[in-house]
């Protein structure tokens, strides 16, 4: 008979992690199992926002957005090491939506949610103002500047698993639940590691699928339950050229079939653009950027921008499938992005399934997870709303702190450049000082995988993130894959490999129950 929890969860997305974290800290036990790595499905292919989706407005999405809105600034202050505020610039373009409907718009979206610390919208004259320099010339003459925050995507999940992990949650990655049934008064998960093939159970009082695009599948095929709710699969895809301007604002860019593009400083060097939205039908694991996909966001930019892009341009293009409800929504672009709950219990043995849901609203849409299996869990160590009050891991500082955490880097690790500094600052928050330990000079730090990769922070991530591969490592842990050559990424996989020829499961430890 396999252990016993209060909860167990299937999926490492942002919602899974997010409800294991909110649980554990309820002082709930919980269980996770994620078949592939931590945030590898859609959770990491976003347009690295949270935001409160202006353009929801104009289908009548106003709780959705308020909550939106009402997150943006709950989660900056609980992790203001990998989130930090985005100023957009959205040019008024002529025949699309009139000036006045932006104005209505952005005066909303400035007093829904309760802004308190993010900057208010105010109107630019983009003849005269820096943001409207890299604007096609003579083109566009009004637009306006609003708030909304960037954020490191898959770090987000690893951190609310790494937060779940330390307050006593057993997270395994590579690890598929292949059935799950109610029997003898629990519910009986089978378990099968990805890697070994090795088949293991637990056994919980509640479970939460939150397989994501894999939702349907979890509750049909290993649950056996027929799904009330139906998921729709819809595939968004973005690209990443080298910097198109000089300036930290973002733009938004309005299509003519009513679709907005985004145009985001990224990784320091580079702008990502997106995103794109249609139907997806096929496996979620297949999922590709197309062609076309790509070929349409360089012509959105091209719309507006001086500096031409062309395919040609692109360094990375990726694509993900979101997970939506589906209400019968006629076009993609406008199915609804809120979250909706199936819930079933009918021999008291609850199973909640989530469909949809943002990565904005991850941290609310957990805690009415956790109000609907109120009844079903006995953890009281923790009041409602305590995850957002309470920093992530790294996250004990002040929103405007990196720079100075930075220079604590430096002065205690001189050979440290400021660059490599603040890159370490803005990943891990206050455990940098855990990743250099008392590495005294850059010899201590041992081998270089290129950039600024070096064993002592891949030892870190295996340890302490459930990191397994290299492109764990240089796509999810951080964005490193756009520096590194593939010859580089590659010996990085040839070295985990080496270093844990003999473990099956080397960042096991780091995600079981103390």
């Amino acid at each position: 008979m396999g252990q016993v929890f209060d909860l167990a969860i299937i999926g490492g997305g942002i919602n899974g992690c997010g409800i294991a974290r909110d649980a554990a800290g309820r002082g709930n036990s919980v269980f996770l199992c994620e078949m592939n790595d931590l945030a590898s499905g859609t959770s990491s292919w976003s347009s690295k926002l949270i935001h409160g989706g202006l353009r929801y407005l104009e289908y009548y999405e106003f709780r959705l957005v308020r909550e939106a809105l009402m997150e943006r600034e709950v989660l900056w202050r609980i992790a203001p090491h990998i989130i930090r505020p985005l100023r957009f610039v959205l040019p008024h373009h002529a025949g699309l939506r009139p000036a006045w409907l932006l104005r209505l718009g952005l005066f909303m979206y400035d007093h829904l949610g309760g802004r308190r610390l993010l900057p208010a919208t105010r109107s630019v004259d983009l003849a005269h103002d820096p943001v409207g320099l890299p604007l096609t010339p003579g083109r566009f003459t009004t637009g306006f500047e609003y708030s909304d925050c960037a954020v490191d995507d898959a770090r987000l999940v690893v951190l609310n698993a790494r937060d779940a992990a330390d307050r006593g949650a057993d997270i395994r990655t590579r690890t598929r639940a292949v059935e799950a049934r109610r029997q003898d008064g629990y519910w009986q998960v089978m378990l099968e590691d990805t890697i070994t093939g090795a088949r293991s159970s637990i056994q919980a009082r509640a479970l939460v699928n939150a397989g994501g695009p894999w939702v349907e599948d979890v509750l049909t095929r290993r649950a056996g339950i027929n799904a009330k709710a139906k998921v729709r699969l819809v595939q968004g895809a973005h690209i990443v050229v080298p910097r198109l301007y000089d300036h930290d604002r973002a733009y938004t860019f309005q299509n003519a079939d009513g679709r907005v593009v985004f145009a985001i400083p990224f990784q320091d060097d580079f702008t990502l653009i997106g995103t794109t939205d249609r139907d997806y039908h096929g496996d979620p694991s297949k999922v590709q950027a197309s062609a076309d996909e790509i070929a349409y966001l360089c012509t959105s930019v091209n719309d507006y921008l001086a500096k031409q892009v062309t395919p040609e341009d692109v360094v990375w293009a990726y694509a993900g499938v979101r997970p939506l409800y589906d209400d019968g929504a006629s076009e993609a672009k406008a199915a609804t992005r809120d979250y909706v709950f199936e819930f079933d219990a009918p021999d008291g043995l609850p199973l909640l399934s989530v469909f949809g849901g943002k990565i904005t609203t991850y941290r609310r849409l957990a805690e009415e997870a956790l109000e609907r299996l109120r009844d079903h869990l006995p953890g009281t160590q923790q009041p409602v709303g305590w995850t957002g009050t309470t920093p992530l891991p790294g996250g004990d500082l002040g929103v405007s702190a990196i720079p100075a955490l930075a220079d604590e880097l430096i002065r205690d690790h001189p050979f440290l450049s400021r660059a490599f500094a603040l890159r370490l600052a803005h990943a891990y928050g206050t455990r940098a000082r855990q990743v250099l330990g008392d590495a005294a000079s850059e010899a201590d730090l041992g081998q270089r995988f290129g950039d600024t990769l070096t064993e002592r922070e891949v030892r870190y991530l295996i340890a302490h993130e459930f990191a397994r591969t290299a492109d764990d490592i240089v796509w999810r842990r951080s964005k490193l894959g756009l520096r590194l050559s593939a010859s580089e990424v590659k010996a990085l996989d040839d070295w985990i490999a080496v270093q844990h020829s003999g473990s099956d499961r080397p960042s096991e430890e780091a995600g079981r129950r103390a």
